[in-house]
C-alpha cells in the first residue's frame, strides 16, 4: 500500500470522525447545584409554575465549530430562587424550517439549532 493511499484513509478517517461528531449539544445536570429531575416523584400530581424557554445554538463549518451553545445553568437560574427545583425538565433540540433555510442558503457554512427547554419550578418541600 502507498503513502497516498494510506494519507487518503487517514483523512476519511478524521473527517468522517468529525462529520459524525459535528452540531452536537450536550447538557450536564450534574453541574447545577439544584435538583432537577425530567420525571416528577410518584403520588399526586406538583403544583408549580411551568416554563418554556428558547434559545439557539449556532455551528459554523458544517457543525465543525461552535459559535453558541444555550447554557442550561443559565436558563434555569433565571426560573429558579431558594428552596426551589425543576421537575419534569425536557430539552428539544430541533431544525426548524427558518433553521434548515439559512443551512441551506450559507451552503453550510452557518448551521443554527433551535434549542427549547420545558419544564415544571416546585418548592423543595413539594
Amino acid at each position: 500500500m502507498s503513502n497516498l493511499t494510506q494519507i487518503r484513509r487517514l483523512l476519511v478517517t478524521v473527517s468522517m470522525v468529525g462529520l459524525l461528531s459535528a452540531c452536537s449539544v450536550t447538557f450536564d445536570a450534574a453541574t447545577l447545584g439544584v435538583k432537577a429531575s425530567v420525571s416528577e416523584p410518584a403520588g399526586p400530581a406538583p403544583e408549580g409554575t411551568r416554563f418554556e424557554v428558547n434559545k439557539k445554538a449556532v455551528f459554523l463549518l458544517f457543525g465543525i465549530l461552535r459559535v453558541s451553545n444555550p447554557s442550561l445553568e443559565n436558563v434555569l437560574a433565571g426560573q429558579l430562587v431558594d428552596g426551589r427545583e425543576v421537575q419534569q425538565l425536557s430539552i428539544k433540540v430541533r431544525s426548524r424550517f427558518a433553521d434548515l433555510l439559512v443551512t441551506v442558503l450559507t451552503l453550510g457554512v452557518i448551521i443554527p439549532r433551535s434549542v427549547t427547554f420545558k419544564g415544571l419550578v416546585v418548592s423543595d418541600g413539594n
